[in-house]
């Protein structure tokens, strides 16, 4: 017997998001069909250095997913399996490139569900996101690399906001002595 009451599925897509690309989108875009509602959680990872602050990460999700329904874009911090129970979500969602992404999401969803009894559903990301790399896009604006070759990868306004952080980053950082002076 039912009470009549009907459950919503919410999910969370977690991540550090440092940029933001194409395949996080089209994961998000796929993954938003299997639940109600899908909180979009933007986190810090202690372990990789940031290139934009959380806020400005939030703002730019948001906008990118504006006219997206059913999603929410929310910050946290601490563990992502609190951060789930919190919103009072059940599964969270993840996108997996390859099958160096499977073995460390399938450590990562074990743990949560041991942890927090929280299920996790994997989207394959498309073909043409298979290679996609936040940390390597990262790498690529650190060294002066040209962040317009990254268009079909990453949204135009992350393309925009990566130039800028690009030129005000090489202007601070002073050349090596083994490189040569422009």
């Amino acid at each position: 017997m039912t009470s009549g009451k009907t459950t919503r599925k919410r999910a969370v897509f977690p991540g550090q998001f440092d940029p933001i690309t194409n395949g996080h989108l089209d994961v998000i875009r796929r993954g938003v069909h299997l639940f109600d509602e899908l909180i979009v959680a933007v986190g810090i990872n202690p372990e990789k250095r940031e290139m934009f602050p959380l806020d400005d990460r939030i703002l730019m999700i948001r906008e990118l997913l504006k006219d997206t329904p059913g999603v929410k874009v929310q910050k946290y911090t601490g563990l992502t399996v609190d951060f789930v129970r919190s919103v009072q979500a059940t599964t969270i969602l993840r996108g997996i490139r390859d099958v160096s992404d499977l073995r460390y999401e399938f450590q990562l969803a074990m743990t949560n569900r041991a942890v927090g009894g929280i299920e996790t559903v994997f989207i394959m990301t498309g073909d043409q996101y298979a290679l996609t790399s936040s940390s390597l896009i990262r790498q690529i604006v650190a060294l002066g690399g040209d962040v317009t070759q990254l268009k079909s990868l990453l949204p135009d306004v992350v393309v925009r906001r990566l130039r800028e952080v690009q030129k005000k980053y090489l202007k601070e950082t002073p050349p090596t002595p083994d490189a040569p002076a422009t």
